[in-house]
């Protein structure tokens, strides 16, 4: 058996839209703050979330363990979009952008 006991790191799984709330992106990070600086400033220009100007954070799930945070974003990536709203309004009814919590 596994047991996983609380670990030392921090570790994200993270949606985030674009200005029209018309696009979701899901991503794992362990630095959310610089993470989302990142998406900002569009660091890789090719990336989806440059593309469509996904920037906006509007929901995040706290890990201590990598694999955990990752087999995390692997089922939210798999859910439809409605679920993944469903999901998303369960602690954010509306949509609200929270990047200002996570400001530099």
């Amino acid at each position: 058996m596994i047991e996983y006991t609380e670990g030392i790191y921090t570790y994200y799984v993270y949606i985030l839209t674009n200005k029209n709330r018309t696009v979701l992106y899901t991503g794992v990070t362990n630095n959310l703050k610089l993470r989302l600086k990142q998406h900002e400033t569009k660091l890789n220009p090719n990336s989806f979330t440059a593309k469509y100007n996904a920037h906006f954070l509007i929901y995040f799930e706290k890990f201590s363990w990598i694999q955990l945070a990752i087999g995390r974003e692997k089922e939210i990536k798999n859910l439809s979009r409605e679920k993944k709203l469903n999901l998303i309004k369960e602690i954010n009814p509306n949509l609200e952008f929270w990047n200002n919590h996570f400001e530099l």
